[in-house]
């Protein structure tokens, strides 16, 4: 290497790394027109900025073929394979050329500059000025961490505020590998102006591309810079189709009012109903955050749905909705989410996102968590979501303020063992009784009524403790014995299910007097003899349990409320619990023992096994799930016997991505398949799918006056490096009909998603606006989404 002046070649090295670095701090904003939506409906930012700054005593590493230094021109020249390393900053270039009369440098062919936070920067040709507030590259290209690509005939600073780019192109996508293919997507713009005053970027005369072909042409568009996390303005545009709401267009408004508060606002104009104005307010807090949501619409043609319905019989409709949740401290929180509108489908007719399910929960709530604590306060309002004109069901529904469940482990042992408390209070009310009239619907007076819920109001207070110790014996079995104590206190106001007329009749002595008390006790004791076997290539355990509780019988069964005990399905998931209940209101009583086995397998080769199997026996006493409730609990639930049906499970997973779960229950006389669900299932990176079988045996106390089988069927299959193509059907064998089927097209690779999809369902509840649904998903990286409907009812 020639070596000439070492001061002014320092000087100009550093001048050139620093200043080309500067041209990729300046340049690197520019890209941020290609926004991506934030989860609060703002805009962030594709690329972080390429900051300037060379850490003090930095060393600076200069390697050359030839270094010349000539006195008369004064222009310094490194040429031959340059590489300089400087401060983190890596750039290499065929020649690379300082004047120091006019104070400029060049850095000439297949140029590279490599920023500290991984941008790279490619030119044919980088020039800019000694003090970096004005200069030009030409042939620009820079590659951003996250893959994305800007590329410019030419690149000039001006004034120190403004970056303008000639003839920019930007992409997300991969480079093409067939030479002059354009990327599947990418956005072209014969000028682009970035503002480092207004922190904005400005793009001119915009063409939107797609496989090369221009779809969409911007005369201006102007989108805040990657300095900007929010920015106002107009969000991605959507469509709908639906039956009776016509075609929507949905076009949502970023407004942000603080760095803690923003808000959207979106109008929808749908070609049946007219204009749904909808408007979200979010606020951000120092433990919380909270969000405002309001809409409404006059509709235009409320007779294009079925003549009676709340959706035929409201023309002006709307709703308010507020939710929230906050931090007390790290174990405390509070919070609600509540809902009210015009009429009781509003939300659901118009698909409002988070609003739109058939049951909306309205509640408050105050939790806390800790080590060997929960309490949990909340008070809460089932929301129904359905057609009928009157209400009915939403009138039947219990007011619950409030419902509190606290738990606590004692930290100490007690007897060498565990003690544990647990207690709920809840009280509760309601408007209308909710009364299934086994007579009228069934056509079957012999069916005793099912009183879901009473009229009136009740509270109710349960505390029970716990004590049980685990022991193993020499021989290696396991024995934990148990002992529990529980109490009930009840606050009785509500009507007699014999008083809501002539009806309505209930087998069962119902109590009518204003309090109640109740108790009891329980011994218990779990014995398990696990076995371990162990092969060259695999592991098995082995374990038969034994369990049998004592205790007196269930008081005041079947003569008090049930509001939170009416939702039971026996299987081998509750075979072995002390109560076998889902909630408060009833509690098993008698000696009861559960028998059963469990057995769990692993091989080397991938393949894992599970197995459960087991019976339960009513020893003494009355058994509870035989005795009277307004709300039948325990009726066909093979419990109601002396000796229960048979429940067993079993689960397998195979290497090679197949998968097989059943529960099952067998009648305890013939083994008659009363109830069960097997699922199929196999995935690897082309194939996946799951086959679901339901069989439920006619359950006329419950309503269900024959069999229920039903298939549900799932699939997706790679057929090309990025297409897929997805389906699902669900179909009633007893009925002989389809009541699911959808389709649908996919593409996902690097830079763009897209799907559509058709769905159509039979809406038994006939409380959505209509049976089938189109959908469509266009993605494009750092761009945005562009919607039609909804596809994730129908993808895998």
């Amino acid at each position: 290497m020639a070596a000439g002046n070492r001061k002014s070649i320092r000087k100009i090295v550093a001048a050139l790394v620093t200043g080309t670095a500067a041209c990729a701090y300046i340049m690197s904003p520019a890209v941020a027109y290609a926004q991506a939506s934030n989860s609060n409906g703002g805009a962030g930012a594709v690329a972080s900025p390429v900051k300037v700054k060379v850490p003090d005593g930095s060393k600076l590493v200069l390697s050359s073929n030839e270094l010349v230094y000539n006195k008369d021109t004064q222009i310094v020249t490194a040429s031959g394979a340059v590489q300089i390393n400087y401060g983190g900053y890596k750039m290499v270039a065929q020649k690379v050329e300082y004047n120091q009369k006019s104070g400029r440098m060049t850095a000439i062919g297949n140029v590279e500059l490599i920023s500290p936070d991984g941008n790279r920067m490619y030119g044919d040709k980088m020039d800019v000025t000694d003090s970096f507030s004005d200069g030009f590259v030409n042939a620009l290209r820079i590659e951003m961490p996250d893959n994305t690509r800007l590329a410019a005939e030419k690149g000039e600073r001006v004034g120190g505020t403004q970056m303008i780019l000639t003839k920019g192109v930007y992409t997300a996508c991969m480079a093409c590998s067939e030479a002059g293919r354009a990327p599947l997507w990418q956005v072209k713009a014969q000028r682009v102006v970035q503002n480092g005053v207004t922190h904005t970027v400005r793009l001119e005369h915009a063409r939107f591309e797609l496989f090369g072909q221009p779809i969409a042409y911007v005369p201006w568009i102007e989108v805040p810079d990657n300095t900007v996390k929010r920015k106002s303005g107009f969000l991605f545009p959507s469509v709908t189709v639906s039956q009776r709401l016509g075609v929507g267009v949905r076009v949502p408004y970023y407004y942000v009012i603080s760095p803690s508060m923003d808000a959207t606002v979106t109008a929808t104009g749908f070609t049946n109903q007219g204009l749904l104005l909808e408007g979200e307010f979010r606020q951000r807090f120092e433990n919380g955050t909270h969000i405002l949501r309001v809409a409404g619409i006059s509709q235009m043609n409320p007779d294009s749905f079925t003549a009676g319905t709340t959706d035929a019989e409201h023309k002006t409709r709307g709703m308010i909705s507020s939710k929230a949740d906050f931090k007390i401290n790290p174990r405390w929180t509070f919070g609600w989410d509540v809902m009210a509108q015009s009429d009781n489908n509003f939300s659901r007719t118009y698909g409002l996102e988070g609003l739109n399910q058939s049951t909306h929960t309205n509640q408050a709530y105050l939790t806390g968590i800790g080590k060997r604590n929960f309490f949990d306060m909340r008070a809460f309002y089932y929301n129904v979501q359905d057609t009928d004109d009157n209400a009915t069901a939403q009138k039947q529904q219990a007011y619950v303020y409030p419902s509190i469940d606290y738990h606590y482990v004692d930290p100490k042992s007690v007897y060498g063992g565990e003690l544990s408390a647990t207690m709920n209070f809840t009280h509760l009310s309601r408007d209308k009784a909710s009364v299934l009239d086994n007579a009228v619907n069934l056509g079957d007076s012999s069916l005793n009524d099912r009183f879901l819920g009473l009229s009136g109001s009740y509270t109710r207070l349960s505390t029970e403790l716990q004590w049980q110790r685990t022991f193993t014996t020499d021989e290696g079995l396991v024995l934990t014995p148990l002992a529990a104590a529980r109490g009930d206190v009840y606050g009785l106001d509500m009507d007699s299910p014999n008083s809501l007329g002539s009806s309505f009749s209930y087998p069962g002595n119902y109590d009518s007097s204003d309090y109640a008390t109740r108790g009891m006790v329980t011994a218990g004791l779990e014995a398990k003899y696990p076995f371990l076997i162990t092969t060259d290539n695999s592991t098995h355990v082995f374990e038969p349990i034994a369990q049998i509780y004592v205790r007196p019988d269930e008081q005041l069964a079947g003569r008090l409320p049930n509001e939170d005990a009416q939702s039971f399905v026996f299987d081998a998931t509750n075979l072995f619990d002390r109560d076998k209940f889902s909630g408060f209101d009833r509690i098993e009583g008698g000696t009861r023992a559960n028998l059963g086995w469990r057995y769990t397998a692993s091989f080397d080769s991938g393949y894992k096994l599970q197995h459960i199997f087991g019976q339960s026996y009513q020893l003494a006493g009355r058994n509870s799930f035989a005795t009277d409730d307004l709300a039948a609990a325990g009726a066909e639930s093979g419990l109601e016997t002396s000796r229960s049906d048979y429940v067993t499970m079993f689960g397998l997973t195979t290497p090679q991505g197949i998968s097989l779960s059943t529960s099952y229950r067998f009648d305890e006389k013939d083994f008659a398949f009363r109830r069960g669900d097997t699922s199929v299932g196999f995935s690897n990176d082309v194939f996946q799918t799951s086959l679901i079988y339901t069989h439920i045996a006619a359950q006329p106390q419950y309503g269900f006056t024959s069999n229920q089988d039903e298939i549900q069927s799932r699939a997706q299959i790679k057929f090309k490096e990025y297409w897929s193509v997805f389906g699902t059907v669900s179909y009633d064998l007893n009925s002989n009909e389809i009541t699911r089927q959808g389709v649908g097209l996919s593409y996902e690779d690097e830079c763009t998603i897209f799907s559509i999809s058709f769905l159509d369902k039979k809406d038994t509840t006939a409380s959505s606006a209509s049976d089938w649904s189109i959908g469509a998903r266009l993605t494009f990286r750092t761009l945005g989404d562009v919607n039609l409907g909804s596809v994730q009812d129908a993808t895998f």
